[in-house]
């Protein structure tokens, strides 16, 4: 059985981010359907979705349910607040902030403009890796921004605290990097993400700008790696990241394939790759596959999708920002729970390529790019 999504205003198929987690909700009931569309009309301008259309929409909503399916139309950076909306509250405000965050602080308006960017990581412990991937694209942003300061900030607090036991190196969290920021009598603070996908290090990330953006007089967040999906007018970073990612890919044969690890997540953004998945099948690389160290899909997925398909020789290769424990000991490792030892052992042959997608210098032209426009939306209206 085959069920095809159709989005009105998004892209259908594989609906993107958060959203797509919604297509398993199948039993969703006409009140759901009802109170979902009366908020995102308060949210996003939907004037005429309350009136004429209403009711089509709620009864082809059901419809679609009985079906297996769910359309519903996508949020997008280019919907407002409906303007009948006359005192928003923080919360409703907040809810409707998508892409490059940006806050200004009108306690703070008359304060002088000194300006920094903070770059934040998951970070590794693996020191060769780190140097080639995230100081290596932090270089690349500094290179782009000469004459100002620019800070690393690690999110994984356990990895802070073992680079400083094994190499004295102290690398702040985001916290720290800010209240050290505040000291210097710095006011406004691009912030800017190293993650692959707005998952849960990405919700790390919106919490620090929402706990910080008060103490100072601007803070803006850039996105993460991937975010847009080419919908009404967006970038489609999907398709960007992956023609950048298949730089590095190897020549394919009839009977070969490339196996891309993602890291996977709960947070209901694993959904990116699904997106991802389509993406490459309409790019014509029907010999790639995503699966995930920690979500769907799982290589086991991935290996009937090989066996149905003859399959006879993989590659391995990260998706993630470096090549440390995952893709070292979880892809490439030599113990028998290894994914290459699991591929082995079910009659593969198997490569590995074992680089950080930081190393890929057109992935990190593209990590630039983010912190560009986190850093644009700082300078706009001066």
């Amino acid at each position: 059985m085959t069920i095809a999504v159709i989005t009105h205003e998004g892209w259908g198929g594989n609906p993107p981010g958060i959203l797509c987690a919604l297509l398993c909700m199948v039993q969703a009931t006409a009140d759901f359907l009802m109170e979902a569309l009366f908020l995102r009309a308060e949210l996003f301008g939907g004037e005429c979705l309350m009136k004429s259309s209403i009711k089509k929409m709620i009864v082809a909503g059901v419809a679609c349910t009985f079906a297996l399916g769910l359309g519903y139309q996508q949020a997008d950076a280019a919907y407002m607040l409906n303007p009948e909306v006359k005192n928003a509250t923080p919360a409703l405000k907040q809810a409707a902030q998508i892409g490059v965050l940006k806050y200004d602080n009108p306690a703070m308006k008359n304060l002088e403009n000194k300006d920094a960017i903070v770059v934040m990581s998951f970070g590794t412990t693996f020191k060769q890796t780190r140097q080639k991937t995230i100081d290596a694209t932090i270089n690349a942003i500094k290179a782009a921004h000469p004459n100002t300061k620019v800070v690393t900030a690690f999110t994984s607090h356990i990895i802070i605290d073992r680079i400083k036991a094994k190499e004295g190196l102290e690398i702040p969290t985001p916290e720290q990097a800010l209240d050290q920021l505040k000291k210097d009598g710095y006011t406004r603070i691009a912030l800017a993400s190293l993650d692959v996908i707005p998952g849960m290090e990405y919700e790390y990330n919106k919490a620090i700008f929402n706990e910080y953006k008060d103490q100072f007089k601007k803070m803006t967040l850039g996105t993460s790696l991937i975010y847009w999906q080419g919908q009404e007018g967006q970038t489609d970073e999907v398709t960007e990241a992956l023609k950048a990612l298949s730089s590095q890919f190897p020549k394919c044969g009839k009977d070969d394939a490339i196996l891309i690890m993602a890291h996977g997540t709960p947070h209901p953004s694993n959904a990116y790759y699904s997106v991802m998945q389509s993406r490459l099948k309409e790019m014509g690389m029907n010999n790639v596959y995503i699966y995930s160290v920690e979500g769907w899909p799982s290589l086991q997925d991935v290996i009937k999708e090989l066996k149905a398909k003859n399959v006879k020789t993989v590659t391995l290769m990260p998706m993630m920002m470096v090549a440390g424990d995952h893709a070292n000991n979880d892809m490439a490792g030599d113990e028998p729970d290894s994914h290459k030892s699991i591929l082995k052992k079910a009659g593969f042959n198997v490569n590995t390529y074992i680089h950080g997608i930081g190393e890929n210098k057109q992935i990190r032209d593209l990590f630039v790019n983010r912190a560009n426009e986190s850093w644009d939306a700082l300078q706009a209206d001066k």
